[in-house]
């Protein structure tokens, strides 16, 4: 029987109008299986135009649209953790402000959820200046034992992309202040607790990389939240002794090296890519 989803999508000052209306129209005006509510989180104060902007979508929106405004900008992790709490629907899509989802999106995602899965990613097309400028397509693991090898590693899905059941979500702790990293340990705590998931090798989204994208990977800021997450995982006890002591040396090392040489190391190491 088909489920009913919401979608949950966050916004913050720094998100602009033009990109926030593609990510929105892509998500429900455009889909062929469009969502049942959507829940836009203003996390803290935006300027007049974005909040106009918000306004509008909500106003004139083909589906019910709830708008979580918090007072002071909390985070990404706190922002979505406060946006489920609004959603009605216990099937929750994921969207960023600034990406687009293919037309198909949920028609394809919906189906897996509805089959008795409880998490499902898909791959995605990464693009520049414009949506047709692609870039390169990431495309995440889709047998669910390689997913779950995978995450001892890397990532193993694709956050923009996700569909999930929001009270597995909740029970497991929700996504918290994890700044950086917020989204892969959700997925190990999920795993942990025996989440069914899927990925779809198809990209159904588009994920705009801008300037710097590689830069902010790297730095002292990402190698404390990278050793931070890994003994988090250690204590989960998601990753072996050795699994950390690789994941350190591997994932940190990786948050050292000059930006050109990550940008080839996430690349070929980190995310799985092919063109």
């Amino acid at each position: 029987m088909p489920e009913q989803l919401s979608l949950l999508l966050p916004v913050w000052a720094g998100d602009r109008p033009d990109f926030l209306t593609e990510a929105f129209r892509s998500s429900v005006d455009g889909q062929t299986r469009r969502p049942d509510q959507v829940v836009i989180v203003r996390d803290g104060p935006v300027g007049d135009a974005l909040d106009a902007r918000i306004a509008e979508l909500a106003a004139t929106s083909p589906v019910p649209v709830d708008v979580v405004a918090l007072e002071r900008n909390v985070g990404l992790g706190p922002a979505l953790d406060a946006g489920l709490a609004a959603c009605r629907h216990d099937v929750v899509a994921r969207m960023d402000a600034d990406d687009i989802s293919l037309p198909h999106r949920f028609a394809v995602q919906m189906p897996i959820i509805e089959s008795g899965v409880d998490i499902v990613g898909s791959g995605l097309l990464e693009f520049g200046a414009h949506p047709d400028d692609v870039v390169g397509t990431r495309t995440p693991p889709t047998d669910p034992r390689d997913i779950r090898v995978r995450a001892r590693f890397a990532d193993p899905f694709n956050h923009p992309t996700v569909v999930y059941r929001r009270d597995l979500v909740r029970s497991v702790g929700g996504y918290t202040d994890f700044a950086l990293m917020e989204d892969y340990l959700l997925w190990a705590k999920m795993i942990v607790a025996g989440a069914r998931v899927a990925n779809v090798a198809e990209p159904l989204v588009k994920y705009r990389v801008g300037a710097g994208a590689y830069a902010r990977r790297g730095g002292l800021r990402q190698l404390r939240a990278e050793v931070s997450i890994q003994r988090r995982f250690r204590a989960l006890g998601f990753t072996t002794r050795a699994q950390f002591v690789r994941n350190v040396a591997v994932r940190g090392g990786y948050r050292l090296v000059p930006e050109r040489l990550r940008r080839v190391a996430y690349r070929a190491v980190i995310a799985t890519y092919r063109r």
